[in-house]
Parts: C-alpha cells; structure tokens; sequence
C-alpha cells in the first residue's frame, strides 16, 4: 500500500490522539473507563476514511501491546487483550472503517449525516466490545456476573455520553471537511 506523507502523518496523529485521550482522561466505572476516545474513533473515521482511519486505529493498538503505556490508564503490553476493555479497542478499528465507509459516500457534508454514521460505528464499538467485556469478566476472570449486569457496566453507563461524543465528533468533522474543502 502506498500512503503519501500527509496520510502518514494524519493517520499518527490520530494514532497519537487516541492515546493521549485514553491517558489523560481515565474515569474508572467498573470494569471499563470512562476516556474520550470515541470522539477520536468517529473523527478519524470522519475524516480519515475507510482506508486510513482504521489504520489509525490498529496503529494506536499496535503501539499498546508492542508495551508503550498508551492504553486506557496508562497501561501496554501483550497480556492486555486479556483485559475486559480490549474488545472496545477492537472495536474501535471496525467503527472506524464504518463511519469512514458510509462518511465517504456523502456528496455533500452534512451533520445529520455524519451524525448517523457514526451511532452506527458506535453500536459497532459495543457490538465487538460487549460481548469481549462479558467472555473475559465470566471466562478468563471467573467473575460471578450477569449477562445483565455487565451490559449496565459495559454500555448503558456510557452510553448517554458516547452519544454526545458522537455527536461533537460529527460537528468537529462538518466544520474541518468544510475548512478543508475551502482550502483545496
């Protein structure tokens, strides 16, 4: 794949975003954090596309387990996708792509229509996080936890505000694809 060197220098900055915004921002509500890293999926997803925004998401991932301590808390390694948050991250590389797909579709730039790409890159986040969260509290951790329980912890608490970064995200994209455009 031949990637000019704005796209490699965009697609690591997300990379780096998505870091910086698991670190700086770590909430501990249960088993998974509260960070902002959605706001960065759906952005990069917005304005990277289907190509380069996963790529900037499985970046920031590769970083992680290679052990630099970028993951939610300050954290790396190998041994992470044993934890219950590694499937979001997995995640994030599959919404990523869809926002991108359905975002590049779009002839004109349109909040309402970022806005509904990226609802659907966020049931993809839970769609892959969720069930990971549940299979590694009640397999590899032995947790005595209901199925109902751990949706409560691992989506309904976040969703309220994954929402509202779905929604910043998809005016952040609107405004910088117009400045853009303007630019070009």
């Amino acid at each position: 794949m031949k990637i000019s060197t704005r796209n490699m220098v965009i697609t690591s900055l997300f990379a780096s975003l998505m870091a910086v915004s698991a670190i700086l921002i770590a909430i501990p509500l249960g088993p998974v954090n509260f960070t902002l890293q959605i706001f960065f999926v759906i952005l990069s997803g917005i304005m990277l596309g289907p190509k380069y925004g996963p790529l900037s998401q499985i970046l920031y991932m590769t970083m992680g387990l290679l052990g630099l301590p970028v993951f939610s808390g300050g954290v790396g390694g190998i041994s992470y996708i044993f934890a219950p948050s590694f499937g979001y991250i997995l995640g994030f590389i599959l919404a990523s792509y869809i926002v991108g797909k359905i975002s590049q579709r779009f002839k004109e730039t349109s909040f309402i229509k970022f806005f509904i790409a990226s609802l659907i890159g966020l049931l993809a986040i839970y769609a892959v996080g969720f069930p990971y969260l549940y299979l590694i509290l009640t397999k590899v951790l032995g947790a005595d936890v209901s199925f109902s329980a751990v949706f409560k912890s691992g989506v309904l608490i976040f969703l309220p505000g994954d929402i509202i970064k779905c929604l910043l995200a998809s005016l952040t994209g609107k405004k910088m694809i117009s400045l853009l455009k303007k630019q070009i």
